[in-house]
């Protein structure tokens, strides 16, 4: 039940995020860090790379690929994790802190825990009730 739950939670979130990745770039532009070449293809492929890993993630029947997606979508939350983190010193930086720490620390900490949910609903890592 959980488990379905979770997975069913991160279909819907990064199907959500990669939408808006491919119609709205510009938020996602804004936050991405100087550093990153040829920002606007990359948020594009980000927004494709969601919606592949969502869709791939729903996938009831095939083991393989949900668990391919579990990896991709884990190693897309870690590689994007420096956006947030410049995300948030920009909006720190701000005289009225943007978001703030309200936002941006449970984000931070969140982060994480999105990867293990996507290792975890893939089937990636298995719960100890499924262990012979």
């Amino acid at each position: 039940m959980i488990l379905r739950l979770t997975r069913t939670s991160l279909v819907v979130l990064y199907l959500a995020a990669g939408v808006l990745h491919l119609l709205l770039p510009r938020p996602f532009l804004a936050i991405t860090p100087p550093w990153v070449p040829d920002a606007p293809l990359v948020i594009t492929l980000t927004g494709l790379a969601e919606l592949a890993g969502a869709l791939a993630l729903a996938q009831g029947r095939s083991l393989p690929l949900r668990r391919a997606a579990g990896w991709g979508l884990a190693a897309y939350a870690l590689c994007v994790w420096p956006a947030n983190v410049q995300h948030m010193m920009i909006d720190l930086a701000r005289p009225d802190h943007g978001l703030g720490w309200a936002y941006h620390g449970p984000r931070m900490v969140m982060q994480p825990v999105l990867i293990w949910a996507a290792l975890w609903a893939s089937g990636v890592i298995r719960s100890r009730s499924a262990l012979p």
